[in-house]
């Protein structure tokens, strides 16, 4: 499907929801996937059990953080065009590798990683954060005819769970409720074809996940449970039946028992964060993101396979910054910088590092000038328009960016204290050396977790596979 450049973003996005629906409705439909083809994958050998995804929702920045560029101070009258970074570098423990102010805690374990500083995305036409969120999360551009599964319903679905009682794919501190465009944010948070009992455990809040998993308040065991049992029974006997096949009503109520058994066991403890001692609740801090990144080290040692932990996309919040561009990185540097470095440290400590690999990322990057990539189409959405510096708000990367930005990987294998690619050091701020796809980015993840990116399953009597084709492969060099 492609979209009217005519069209305004809210416009673009109503056209991409309805399109999203039709492919929903035909998940609903599908039946069981299966292997595709009568050849058996040879899947690569494992170096790591576990995948955290630290999600930067909203477009974040990469000369403002992991792939700083030439700084000039706020100055009244100081011509935009001329800005590349907002804040200055500042060195790291890794001799050459310089990071952006504002991470001086991430600066002190970036020997114990790589950066890639040369990830693109193409132009979709319109640059929308839902359709850019739905690529990277799914690897494929929407909409499908179909619903492509999130890469952690893939891992769940080909590698299993971790431990039985642990959902494998875990998604938290992203409101599928109450927030703007919550329908496209459903489109990609799910098990897409594979069924619901290999989409996320939706963890919204951390501070509340122990409720999650205990019985409603007032209510006893074994009440619950005969509550469940009686809801069971409402959705085999669904009136909506007709409009699902027997597979996903199965995988539903597969995934319903799932979240009995866990409620039932003394695993239910990994999702209580209260349990920690003061000063570990400290080190993390109290935003929902750093919350988030102790719930995920809880659940990381209980068995979790795939856990993503967001600082939640909210239109024109947080990363996504259209205007007081370099205010709001001051604050979300904030939120971000203690609790990866001390995810990463308290991971090390347990052992347990090595194999698990944590993958930082967003949609995109942000430019002062640039919409997209140099000669793109698509209509600038910034809200601080001027050609010279009047005011605070004007300062700051407003734009979006898919021409080149930043991920950074942690443990499960990756090489540490290494930077690979590079984009030019002056506008635009292109990938010109090892451009890394989404397509190469996610066989790398993969990879590193033990399947094929080559993996595909029968749907609607044609491949769908882990990556577009099959073809994505995985970025050798990013591993030791």
């Amino acid at each position: 499907m492609n979209f009217d450049p005519a069209l305004t973003p809210a416009q673009t996005r109503r056209e991409f929801v309805k399109a999203l629906s039709v492919s929903s409705l035909a998940a609903l439909m599908a039946n069981e996937p299966r292997a595709f083809g009568n050849t058996k994958i040879e899947h690569p050998k494992a170096t790591a059990d576990c995948c955290i995804v630290l999600w930067c929702a909203g477009g974040m920045a990469a000369p403002e953080t992991w792939d700083p560029k030439r700084y000039l101070p706020f100055e009244v009258g100081l011509e935009v065009n001329k800005i590349l970074s907002t804040f200055p570098a500042i060195d790291t423990v890794v001799d050459g590798l310089k990071i952006s102010q504002g991470l001086e805690n991430c600066a002190k374990i970036m020997d114990r990683g790589t950066v890639i500083r040369s990830a693109v995305q193409p132009d979709l036409g319109s640059i929308l954060h839902s359709r850019h969120q739905y690529h990277w999360h799914t690897g494929y551009v929407p909409p499908q005819t179909v619903a492509a599964p999130h890469i952690g319903a893939w891992m769940a679905k080909v590698l299993g769970p971790r431990n039985p009682v642990i959902p494998p794919f875990i998604n938290i501190g992203q409101r599928l409720e109450g927030v703007g465009e919550q329908e496209e944010l459903k489109a990609f948070t799910t098990g897409g074809f594979f069924g619901s009992e290999f989409g996320p455990f939706n963890l919204p809040f951390p501070d509340d996940a122990a409720r999650s998993v205990k019985p409603p308040e007032g209510m006893d065991a074994g009440r619950f449970s005969n509550r469940y049992k009686a809801y069971r029974k409402l959705v085999d006997a669904s009136p909506h039946r007709e409009f699902m096949s027997d597979y996903q009503q199965q995988s539903m109520l597969r995934s319903m028992d799932n979240a009995q058994r866990l409620l039932s066991s003394k695993e239910k403890d990994a999702f209580d964060i209260a349990l920690e001692s003061k000063e570990t609740l400290a080190a993390y801090g109290e935003s929902r993101f750093g919350r988030g990144c102790l719930l995920a080290r809880r659940l990381v040692e209980a068995g979790a396979r795939f856990i993503e932990v967001t600082t939640e996309y909210v239109p024109f919040l947080h990363w996504d910054t259209h205007e007081n561009g370099h205010d709001t990185l001051v604050r979300m540097k904030k939120e971000i910088d203690a609790p990866i470095a001390q995810l990463v440290l308290d991971l090390e400590k347990r052992g347990m590092l090595d194999r698990t690999l944590i993958v930082i990322a967003s949609e995109f990057s942000r430019d002062m000038m640039i919409e997209g990539v140099p000669g793109s189409t698509a209509k600038d959405q910034s809200r601080a328009k001027t050609d010279k510096l009047a005011e605070m708000k004007h300062y700051g990367l407003h734009r979006h960016f898919t021409g080149g930005t930043s991920v950074v990987m942690f443990g499960g294998g990756v090489k540490k204290g290494s930077i690979y690619g590079a984009t030019a050091d002056e506008r635009p701020l292109v990938a010109v050396k090892n451009p890394v796809s989404i397509d190469n980015l996610h066989a790398s993840i993969f990879t590193a977790m033990g399947i094929s990116p080559k993996t595909a399953y029968d749907i609607e009597k044609r491949p769908f596979y882990a990556t577009v084709d099959g073809k994505g492969e995985a970025v050798k060099e990013l591993f030791a």
